[in-house]
């Protein structure tokens, strides 16, 4: 009896894992890329909703940080969180773009955010090895932030994903 089960890849299997997939322009939309796009979307909804979050506490936040570090003025401060908000919003911006694209299926976008995923993943790791921050519901190593790259970068790196990105490939 075989434990082999048809149409099943096996994870040991690379013959068929590394054969390059077919050229085939009229390729259906797999789940997996739109459920990639959806969550590049839900990153840049929670990503917007910190940045309503800084601004509605804005001048709080700035005289907390100024009375935390010496020789920072308000308006030092000020100055460093509107850089913040705007260099957010355009991250914020570039993830909608993004996850229009993978939606479309252009492969150049799956590997732009999956790197991007993949560095997010290890710095909250190494945040959390080195430094000992913990991964809660806020803060800079978010749970939701680390559970969204994650599911991102599974629906991505994905064979049926990356078939579709690549489908208008000829080999």
């Amino acid at each position: 009896m075989s434990d082999h089960t048809p149409g099943k890849v096996g994870s040991f299997d690379p013959t068929t894992l590394l054969r390059p997939t077919a050229y085939d322009p009229g390729m259906r939309r797999p789940a997996s890329t739109t459920a990639g796009a959806v969550l590049v979307l839900l990153r840049a909804l929670a990503s917007a909703l910190v940045l309503v979050l800084l601004s509605s506490r804005f001048s709080e936040v700035g005289r907390e940080i100024a009375g935390n570090v010496d020789g920072l003025t308000p308006d030092e401060v000020n100055s460093g969180l509107v850089a913040l908000s705007v260099l957010t919003a355009a991250l914020v911006l570039a993830d909608v773009v993004l996850a229009v694209f993978i939606y479309r299926g252009h492969n150049w976008a799956r590997v732009i955010v999956m790197s991007i995923a993949v560095i997010s993943i290890t710095g909250s790791f190494v945040a959390w090895w080195w430094q000992g921050e913990e991964i809660t519901l806020g803060g800079s190593a978010s749970l939701l932030s680390l559970g969204l790259d994650i599911l991102v970068l599974l629906a991505l790196s994905s064979r049926s994903s990356a078939a579709y990105a690549r489908r208008n490939q000829r080999r």
